[in-house]
């Protein structure tokens, strides 16, 4: 995870505009959001999407989640968080429930 934050970093400081302003970045990982959602929905076979074809979905729905991780890591970037620190004391948290 830490390689993957490096390398995002390292290609947002290449571009010219950087990071963006954490509101946009947040709503970018929203919209992002919404268009997992949307693709689940299709590989689910829900709100007429059905007629996809599952392959179709199935790369769409990898694509989708690598641009949530993107967009999650540029917010986390931007704040100096460490994502797989945080991930793993999630794992931990969620150990110590039950269920």
């Amino acid at each position: 995870m830490r390689g993957f934050q490096k390398e995002v970093h390292q290609f947002i400081t290449e571009t010219e505009e950087g990071y963006w302003k954490p509101l946009a970045m947040f709503a970018a990982l929203v919209e992002e959001v919404g268009e997992l959602g949307r693709c689940i929905n299709a590989a689910e076979g829900v709100k007429g999407l059905k007629e996809r074809k599952e392959k179709d979905t199935r790369e769409e729905l990898k694509e989708e989640l690598g641009d949530v991780l993107f967009a999650l890591a540029c917010i986390a970037n931007y704040y100096g968080v460490d994502l797989e620190r945080e991930v793993l004391r999630s794992i931990d948290k969620y150990r110590g429930r039950t269920f």
